[in-house]
């Protein structure tokens, strides 16, 4: 195989999972070492809890917010960042692609920083260690976390979203993520389709064989390598 050579590619795009947040000291949720170990997601993590015990779920919604706050993007965020037109589609809630600076991020499964009200279907931005207001300034109402929670469908537009940018890329790069999980593990080959191409960098055996070239390193020392150097201060 000749030498991987990123300037041969003008549509690209990562798609990041746990592991890319990992890196930062972001506490993971399934794997090893994952919050739901802990934490039962029956009573902090799905729509029935919230209904049971609203507050609760945001109080705890409110420590994942700290926690989250408490670390910062590694050079493979700001790596990606620095790409003029790279598209990030992530399977991660905690935003860390946003604060490394990448402008279009497309979050499959929503964002610790949004609440949203279901009885006036808005959506509020809401950024900081604890929520600005638990309930609705116009209805009241609770407001609940814009996170796909268990048990709940996953945005179609958003994932048609995803779909679209990943058909559309010409160098498809997986961080991080199981490949495991569906429909985000059609992912590469709805790339590879597109004749994009795959590469897969995850220092753990993720159980996909649908890639081109498969690194098993960090994000965080192969990005660098990969696209060149960055300027790393804060």
């Amino acid at each position: 195989m000749k030498p991987f050579d990123p300037s041969a590619y003008r549509r690209i795009l990562f798609f990041t999972g746990a592991g890319m947040s990992a890196e930062s000291g972001v506490p993971t949720y399934r794997g090893k070492g994952g919050i739901w170990k802990e934490y039962d997601f029956e009573e902090f993590a799905c729509q029935c809890a919230f209904e049971r015990t609203p507050e609760k779920v945001l109080r705890f919604h409110e420590l994942r917010r700290r926690s989250v706050l408490d670390c910062h993007p590694h050079d493979g965020h700001r790596v990606i960042a620095s790409i003029p037109g790279a598209v990030v589609v992530t399977q991660n809630i905690d935003g860390m692609h946003q604060r490394a600076g990448s402008g279009e991020v497309i979050e499959l499964h929503g964002s610790l920083w949004r609440l949203r009200c279901k009885q006036c279907r808005t959506i509020t931005e809401d950024m900081g260690k604890e929520y600005q207001s638990l309930r609705c300034t116009s209805c009241g109402n609770w407001l609940r976390p814009d996170i796909t929670w268990f048990g709940d469908m996953l945005d179609e537009t958003v994932m048609q979203k995803a779909a679209e940018a990943i058909s559309s890329c010409d160098l498809f790069i997986s961080i991080g993520t199981s490949g495991t999980v569906w429909p985000a593990a059609g992912f590469p080959d709805l790339a590879r389709k597109a004749g994009a191409f795959c590469i897969e960098i995850n220092p753990e055996p993720s159980g996909s064989t649908r890639y081109n070239l498969v690194i098993r390193e960090s994000a965080g020392s192969t990005l660098p390598r990969l696209f060149g150097t960055i300027d790393t201060a804060e």
